[in-house]
């Protein structure tokens, strides 16, 4: 498989950036199920796929987001296009016979539930990051964020409890004006070794 281009990099990573305002462009629906048929194909432990993905696009669905969400992160909320609640479903595993027919593990994450929240946080936030550089990808910025009260919003969009929210991403086409100065990154001498 040949490495991307040195554009491609950059805009997934070197110049992407946290955007914290965007254009008051709607992103049309086929772009978000666009963004969805990429992140889907990033790997999950055993295939267990177990984020789930709320597009909160509408001013109804934003009013429900509203209450839960932190004075710092409100504004930018409510104006960006989309905003996704990235989420884990706490009952994953009901899907594994389906999604790794290799052998039946479905019984190991009903006996445990350690492990199956374990599984899903880990699995669900590697999904999320997917879904940051698919967005990223087809051309859109991103707002990655926590900053929100989880009961909250647990409740206003899942309330039986099965789906358990993790983090939330503005989408759109970031507005340059309003990004913070670029915050330094750990040299890979600070941050890694080969062993």
């Amino acid at each position: 498989m040949p490495a991307l281009t040195e554009e491609a990099l950059d805009q997934i990573f070197v110049s992407a950036r946290t955007h914290n305002g965007f254009a008051p462009e709607a992103i049309p629906e086929a772009a978000l199920r666009r963004l969805y048929e990429l992140l889907k194909w990033g790997p999950t432990s055993m295939n267990c796929q177990p984020a789930r993905f709320v597009f909160v696009t509408s001013q109804d669905g934003k009013a429900l987001l509203a209450p839960a969400l932190s004075s710092g992160n409100l504004d930018k909320t409510m104006a960006a296009p989309a905003t996704v609640i990235i989420a884990t479903d706490s009952r994953f595993y009901e899907h594994l016979p389906t999604m790794f027919p290799a052998y039946d593990a479905r019984p190991m994450f009903e006996a445990d539930a350690a492990l199956a929240a374990t599984t899903a946080f880990r699995n669900g936030t590697l999904q999320g990051a997917y879904l940051i550089l698919a967005a990223r990808a087809l051309g859109l910025d991103c707002g990655p964020m926590s900053g929100f009260d989880a009961g909250k919003l647990n409740a206003a969009f899942f309330p039986d409890g099965r789906y358990q929210a993790n983090f939330l991403c503005n989408l759109g086409v970031g507005d340059p004006t309003k990004l913070y100065p670029r915050g330094p990154r750990l040299g890979f001498d600070e941050a890694c070794r080969i062993v």
